[in-house]
């Protein structure tokens, strides 16, 4: 039996390869970690998104001219509207974006040239640019019951609200939230009133 020479690496060799692993296992540490952070961010995002903060897109012409099709808003979840507020709620598995002209025990009544009157008192709406009696089946003047608000969109000749017994009065558990933010497009950006 002959003797076979064995390679014994160097202090230095083994050195560097201690380090190579070393650096592996804290690379794999802080990926892992860095991974892990970003989605219990993103977990917090969503659920701040959906609970506190919803984020929808208009759809439809009925809140022109404060709103367009396809515009995107923040809404701020609560259970405070009052009178010109701007809400999102829920119909039919939609949301719908609508304006609110009175609370619960109102009484609203519209005339023929599309004029709104809350509590006998003529609303002053900057926001509406052209008034229409629109779709309106509903007795008037008609009485807000208790736990709802009457909305209204802001073009009136093309709105189905609550002026139609199709939508009708919100229930206040419908509401997403009062409408604050357009975050698009870029140029309308900024609060809405």
């Amino acid at each position: 039996m002959s003797k076979e020479k064995l390679d014994v690496p160097s202090i230095e060799l083994l050195e560097a390869e201690l380090k190579r692993e070393q650096y592996k296992t804290s690379y794999g540490r802080i990926l892992r970690s860095t991974v892990f952070l970003l989605l219990v961010v993103a977990a917090a995002a969503v659920l701040i998104a959906m609970l506190l903060l919803p984020v929808l897109q208009v759809g439809g012409t009925s809140m022109t001219e404060s709103l367009q099709d396809k515009d995107i808003v923040v809404a701020v979840s609560g259970n405070k509207y009052k009178t010109g507020d701007i809400i999102a709620f829920y119909y039919n598995n939609n949301i719908l974006i609508k304006r609110v002209i009175a609370k619960a025990g109102d009484w609203v009544d519209i005339d023929r040239d599309g004029n709104v009157f809350v509590n006998d008192k003529q609303m002053d709406e900057p926001y509406v640019t052209e008034k229409a009696f629109g779709e309106c089946n509903i007795d008037l003047p008609y009485q807000v019951p208790e736990g709802k608000c009457f909305v209204m969109g802001d073009h009136r000749a093309t709105s189905i609200d609550s002026r139609n017994t199709s939508v009708g009065c919100v229930n206040s558990d419908m509401i997403v939230g009062r409408i604050v933010f357009r975050v698009w497009p870029f140029s309308g950006i900024g609060l809405l009133d």
